[in-house]
């Protein structure tokens, strides 16, 4: 049998007199360095996280890592090695290549010594050794990102919406519970809802506003717009005004000019912001009207030029 030999030490750059401490240290500095998160696309660095995983599950065992130091002291290049305690059933050519993966996420030299493929119940590594089980490392599911929409409403008022995502493995649906007030392109964090792994990924929802009938939004304020007659804005009225809660009533003060905006104090998303009550006039249609209604409008303008109305 012949595979390439992997010098754990020197993956994980400690010495091999170094303390587990020393291992773990390097082990973490390692991981980040060659994460695939921080090296997306790059194959190198992804083998290379393999390696130094593989190496870690390795010599962070005291048992494994006894086992691996019995490889005696030929570990250069090319040399072969044979005979060492309870290996003497066992033959390696060891090349200095890094080796390539086979079935699963640890090397062929890994799953050799460790695992089923070099099947040491032989060799006295049977049941209670290595030989029984094969270990794998443990690879975390991908995180997965999504975007979503909820109405003003429901950002308002918060509770438990219900909704169902394309999945990369399928259809998804999902119960999540929106906190009352939540921000237009807030992500929420679903642990363990992403793809399959140990553990699983989590999910990342973006909530967004959905586009409101009625309602504009500004961070968490709000603003609708409101006609009124011209007799209204002159001698003003009483308005139902539709807010998230409900519909209010709000008095129009006389003298209303158009465009001008009437504030209610906390009635914006969650009660965070406020709702800004836009008012137009709704000038009348010479076209509609009825011969009476012109009479008067015209005797209105005519009235208003003896009196030199101004223009403001």
């Amino acid at each position: 049998m012949s595979v390439s030999y992997k010098d754990y030490y020197k993956i994980l750059e400690v010495g091999r007199n170094a303390t587990t401490e020393e291992i773990d240290k390097s082990y973490k500095k390692l991981a980040r360095k060659y994460h695939p998160d921080l090296n997306q696309g790059d194959s190198k660095a992804e083998e290379k996280f393999k390696e130094v995983n593989e190496a870690h599950e390795v010599l962070k065992d005291p048992q494994k890592r006894k086992l691996y130091d019995q490889l005696g002291p030929n570990w250069k290049d090319g040399q072969n090695f044979q005979g060492a305690p309870g290996f003497e059933n066992f033959q390696f050519n060891f090349q200095g290549g890094q080796g390539g993966f086979g079935g699963g996420d640890f090397s062929d030299f890994f799953e050799m010594l460790f695992g089923q493929h070099g099947g040491f119940g032989g060799a006295g590594f049977g049941s209670g050794g290595f030989g029984g089980s094969a270990y794998q490392r443990q690879r975390k599911g991908q995180d997965v990102e999504a975007n979503v929409q909820i109405s003003l409403e429901e950002a308002h008022k918060g509770g438990p919406k219900s909704f169902t995502l394309n999945m990369p493995e399928g259809p998804k649906s999902l119960n999540v519970n929106i906190p009352k007030g939540i921000k237009n392109g807030a992500k929420l964090r679903l642990a363990g809802q992403g793809r399959a792994g140990t553990p699983n990924g989590d999910l990342y929802l973006t909530v967004h506003y959905a586009v409101h009938p009625k309602f504009k939004s500004d961070g968490f304020d709000i603003s609708c717009q409101m006609f009124i007659k011209p007799i209204e804005a002159v001698f003003g009225t009483k308005l139902r005004v539709p807010t998230l809660d409900g519909d209010v009533e709000l008095k129009i003060p006389a003298g209303m000019k158009s465009g001008k905006k009437l504030r209610l104090k906390g009635k914006g998303i969650g009660a965070i912001g406020d709702e800004y009550v836009i008012i137009d006039i709704d000038t009348p249609n010479l076209n509609t009207m009825s011969d009476k209604e012109k009479a008067l409008w015209e005797e209105l303008a005519s009235l208003s030029a003896q009196n030199g109305t101004e223009r403001k």
